[in-house]
């Protein structure tokens, strides 16, 4: 039960920010230390924005998530079982498993070293998380 609702925090503080920032509203302000007397407002306008931002991609959500439960010290072969689950269960983020294992084993390293991360290693994505590893030892 514990692990469940760690895991629906973490997926809060990943999506909650995205989520604020893409449905923020555009707010009219008043400066109160400005001169008064010409009735100084400052404005949000539509005008000159650029383009809306784009949706966070899939894998990189994904990505994020890992590396988070990496840094709030869960086990790389822990989160490497939990990399293998996702694209076993959403088999589009399979062309992408190679860089973010690739990446669990940069972030691996620079918690444990490069010796104790490469203990971790599992056969997720071939030989990614490995090779992740030796880039950074």
């Amino acid at each position: 039960m514990t692990h469940t609702a760690r895991r629906i925090g973490r997926s809060l503080a990943l999506v909650l920010p995205v989520v604020l920032v893409l449905s923020g509203t555009l707010a009219v302000t008043m400066v109160p230390w400005a001169d008064t007397s010409s009735s100084q407002v400052l404005t949000a306008s539509a005008q000159g924005v650029s383009a809306p931002a784009k949706p966070v991609a899939a894998q990189d959500v994904l990505r994020d998530k890992l590396l988070s439960e990496l840094q709030q010290g869960e086990e790389p072969g822990d989160v490497l079982t939990h990399l293998q689950q996702e694209v076993d269960r959403r088999p589009s983020l399979g062309r992408h498993c190679v860089g973010i294992a690739r990446a669990l084993g940069r972030a691996a390293v620079d918690m444990y070293g490069p010796t104790k991360a490469q203990s971790f290693a599992r056969p997720v994505c071939d030989t990614s998380y490995a090779s992740g590893v030796a880039s950074m030892g």
